[in-house]
């Protein structure tokens, strides 16, 4: 058996799309590792930087075990990556969005997914809290954030262009889609609205060219094909060519 100077040593290999939160070192199959005997895997993996709702399956010398094992001394430990697409417990699936993902939050709601989204920084026990609350999956792109307890699930955003943030979600948790049903500035539902009924919500100018709109139940906000709804279709477009499933 192996003993480091503090413990027992075991040897840690990290799935490839694991490797960018670990430091250089360890991304070498079989790294090894000192721990002090006493702490989970769990704890393990997520002080080498890998935030768990990140990890799929442990496996120890080839054989799946809980977060909960103790590594002992010897011991090869593969981390894998999150299987995708990936199941979340509970229903309906539903999201949160830290102060920084302000972007991807309207492309979902766009796209008729629930995005609750935080526009001022309320804070990372706050955030968890409400996550747990609502029973919404955090989205975010602070390990830190993710590593906490108490939230109910969580996901790594792993891009910082919106284009690829909206595609990684969309591909690792399989949203039902139904574009133009929720408001993009508070995520509440819209419905049909009459153009005389929102007439004092419009300007001159979009009285006299539109005649199709719709007003989120919520905040009351008016909408219409306007001048960046050319923009906002081929979002919608690309999401449901490559993504598209019926909301039940």
């Amino acid at each position: 058996m192996l003993w480091g100077v503090n413990g027992p040593q075991i040897h840690l290999t990290f799935a490839p799309g694991l490797q960018l939160f670990v430091a250089a070192e360890r991304r070498r199959p079989r790294a090894p590792f000192v721990t002090d005997g006493v702490s989970t895997l769990g704890h393990v993996v997520e002080s080498l930087g890998v935030p768990l709702t990140e990890v799929g399956r442990l496996l120890v010398d080839g054989r799946p075990v809980p977060v909960s094992h103790v590594p002992a001394a010897g011991e090869h430990v593969e981390v894998e990556a999150v299987e995708r697409p990936q199941e979340v417990p509970g229903a309906p699936l539903r999201f949160l969005l830290d102060v920084h993902l302000g972007t991807l939050a309207r492309r979902l709601r766009l796209l008729g997914v629930d995005a609750a989204y935080e526009s001022e920084d309320i804070g990372d026990p706050a955030l968890a809290a409400l996550s747990a609350a609502e029973r919404r999956v955090l989205l975010s792109r602070d390990r830190g954030l993710l590593r906490r307890r108490e939230i109910w699930a969580g996901g790594y955003v792993y891009s910082d262009r919106p284009d690829d943030q909206l595609r990684d979600v969309l591909g690792r948790f399989g949203p039902p889609l139904a574009p133009w049903t929720r408001c993009t500035a508070c995520n509440g539902p819209l419905q049909d609205a009459d153009k005389d009924a929102v007439r004092e919500h419009l300007e001159h100018g979009t009285r006299r060219t539109y005649d199709v709109f719709a007003q989120c139940v919520a905040c009351g906000r008016v909408y219409w094909r306007g001048a960046h709804h050319a923009r906002l279709q081929a979002i919608v477009d690309g999401a449901v060519r490559e993504f598209g499933t019926a909301a039940a």
